[in-house]
Parts: structure tokens; sequence; C-alpha cells
């Protein structure tokens, strides 16, 4: 007699919730923008934790004070002006020494990020401080995202995540989520650089408006833009520039320019003084090399004369044309020439832009930001010892950049 035992089923059972805990568990299951604003977040936590640890070395002496609130450290240096500004405006008059130099004032800084802040307190009862944070780590979170879909257009996955990765981590990423205006303008600059590759020049208009009454880009996009204008004209046989492109471009070209000089403009009218807003930026100068005018291309000869001890003439001149020249060659290699020719010519544009008017001082590091698109070629190689090398670098000098700025010790040199 034979016995039939009941069968038995012996596959596993399968749990309902078994394939969302693994998409959960498993990030590169994710769709890539959580998995880019995964990386960003993880940065910026990376980043609160140093301000948190920072805060408690603070002294009386420092910028911050002794022991500050978190929202309220966040929010100084710069951010100072710009809760002047959301609160009170711009003077009517320019604020002078005794010497009748024009001294540090509001008109150095644009007016869109301090006023969109403002309106939020306005409508939410926020205190400015934690507005500020909200609206830097808002736009953070959007720089991040359009600057993945910029090097999804050249770069694999990976890659285009690893470039996200180092423009989180780098060495003034940390400003990302301050109460500066650096992060709103870094989205509206990528988010231009997107729209000019894919050419959709409709929506080019508005951005590069508010982009340039953000911070000092206007002039530099205008340079880029013309640049661009030019080598599509030369290359019309290959790559087609119609009649109508044609026009819209070199229009735009023209409404960059005059939104770049909307500003100074704007301080003209309201103070009265044709070069107030240059006089302004100036002012923040004059603690390194005294009272000065404004004569382009020649900050950074002073700059070299006061940070090598004032060596000779012709030193200081080897030290800025070594600078250039390095500057020049980087677009000579693979990984840079790989970029979209938009992006190319936006850091050689950007780059003499610094090179005629910015004084080389400690502000150098936050300022070379919106050369972004640089992350590109360095997420080229696919070495994985390299990848962490570069990792572990960033990360590192960021933190040592931090506690240089935002830490005990805070002299005129360590402005951030």
């Amino acid at each position: 007699m034979t016995i039939h035992e009941p069968a038995t089923d012996l596959a596993p059972r399968r749990d309902p919730l078994h394939p969302v805990l693994h998409r959960v568990l498993h990030p590169a299951g994710w769709p890539p923008w959580l998995q880019v604003v995964a990386i960003f977040a993880c940065a910026r936590l990376i980043t609160t934790a140093a301000l948190l640890i920072l805060g408690g070395t603070l002294t009386a002496q420092s910028r911050g004070g002794v022991d500050p609130e978190f929202f309220d450290y966040s929010a100084i240096w710069d951010g100072d002006w710009y809760r002047i500004i959301s609160y009170y405006g711009y003077p009517a008059q320019l604020p002078v020494d005794l010497s009748g130099a024009v001294r540090q004032n509001p008109w150095a800084f644009m007016p869109v990020y301090p006023f969109l802040v403002r309106a939020l307190v306005t409508i939410t009862g926020l205190r400015w401080s934690v507005a500020a944070v909200g609206v830097s780590l808002a736009f953070g979170f959007g720089a991040a995202l359009v600057i993945y879909r910029i090097m999804r257009l050249r770069l694999p996955h990976a890659s285009a995540l690893f470039s996200v990765l180092l423009f989180s981590i780098g060495p003034a990423s940390f400003i990302l989520q301050m109460a500066y205006a650096e992060s709103m303008q870094l989205f509206l600059l990528a988010l231009a650089l997107l729209l000019l590759i894919q050419r959709r020049w409709a929506p080019l208009f508005p951005v590069v408006a508010v982009m340039a009454l953000t911070r000092p880009t206007g002039l530099a996009f205008a340079l880029a833009l013309g640049c661009y204008w030019i080598v599509r004209y030369l290359r019309r046989r290959s790559d087609p520039f119609p009649r109508r492109t044609m026009l819209v471009t070199g229009g735009l070209v023209l409404y960059s320019l005059a939104m770049g000089l909307a500003w100074p403009a704007i301080a003209w009218a309201v103070t009265g003084s044709l070069h107030a807003y240059t006089d302004t930026e100036l002012a923040w100068r004059s603690g390194w090399i005294g009272q000065d005018e404004l004569q382009l291309f020649t900050p950074w000869f002073a700059a070299a004369a006061m940070w090598f001890a004032n060596p000779g003439g012709p030193v200081v001149v080897v030290v800025v044309v070594a600078l250039v020249a390095a500057f020049a060659l980087s677009f000579a290699l693979p990984s840079v020439r790989a970029l979209a020719i938009e992006l190319r010519l936006w850091l050689a544009s950007y780059g003499l832009y610094l090179l005629a008017v910015f004084f080389p001082q400690t502000s150098l590091v936050r300022l070379l930001v919106p050369m972004f698109p640089f992350v590109g070629a360095l997420a080229a190689p696919r070495s994985r010892a390299y990848r962490i090398g570069i990792v572990v670098l960033l990360q590192g000098l960021q933190l040592l950049w931090l506690s240089v700025t935002w830490g005990p010790i805070q002299a005129y040199w360590t402005t951030p």
C-alpha cells in the first residue's frame, strides 16, 4: 500500500513588501532624481554635523559669538548683509569715511535672494535665518538636479552621479546651505546652461534676467553667449544656423549684456553716483590694499604682490601668467574637451571675467564654484582608487575651509 503524503510547497513564500523593501534598500534601483537628492542630502548632513561641532569651539572674538544657535550661525558674514537688505533695502546715499571714500554697504549685494527670503518670512512667519537657510538649501537641491541633467547629456548615469557628488562636497560647497545667494545663482546658471545646450531660447530670457540680479553673472554670461554666437556662425555649414536663430541669439547676447549692467545702473539711479556699484565693490578690497580705482586686468597682479610679500615686478607677472596658462591648458585635456561646447565657453568666459575684475583673496574659493562644469571632467576617470581619493580630498578640503572661515579664528583674511 502506497502512502501519499500531502504535497508541501518548498518554495519560499513571497512577502508582498519584498519588492518595495528591496528597492528602498538598494539605491541603484532608485529613480535618478532620487539618487541625486540622496547624494546632496548626505553631503549637507556632513556639513551640518561639522557646523554643529565648530559652533561649540567658538569664542567671544568669533564672528558667530559663543555657542551660537545653528541657523543664526549659518547666517553670518554675507548673511548679515542680506538680512539688512531684506528689512531695510538699499541706502539712497552712499556711506563714506572721513576721507570721502565709499564704505562697505548693501549695494554690493543684489536683491533677488534677500527679497525672496523676506517674502518667505512674511508668508510663513519663520525667523529670517531659518527662512534664508531653507531657501539656500532648496536651490542647492535644485542646482544638483539640473547639474545631473547637464552631465547626463554627455556622461553615463554613474559618471553623471559622481559629478553631482563632487559638486556637493567641493571645498566651498558648504556655502550651498548658508544664508548666501550662491545656491540660487548656481541653480539659475545651471538652468541657463541647460537651456542653452537644448537651444530653448524663449525661457532663457527670464532666467538670464533673474540670474543677473541674484549674483554678478550677467556680463560673463553675455560674453559666453557672444562666443557661442561666433562658434555657431563659424560652424553653420555642419551645424545649420538659421537666420531667425541667429537674430534671436544675437538679441540674447545684447539682453544679457544689458541685464549685466542693470544693477550698476539701478545703483546710479537711486544714489545719484555713476560709480555707486563699483565704488562699493572696491570698498571690500580696500582692507587689503587700500583705496584704489577699478582697472581691468590689474587686480590679480596687485593680489600676487600682496600674497607674495610684495616681490619684484617680474615675479608677480610670472605668478599670474603661470596661473592663466594653467587654466588655459586645462581646456586641452581630453576630459574637458569632452564637455559640451556651451559649458567650455562658459568656463572660459567666467575665468576671463574673474581675471578682469576680481581681486583674489579668500573669497576666491567661493567664487570658483560657478565653474562647476569642471566636475564633469573630474568625474570622467572610472578608476575606483582615483574616485575614492578625489572624494576624500575634496571632502577634506571642504571641512578644512569651513573650519578656517566659519571657525573660531575669523580675521579679515578668513572671509568665506
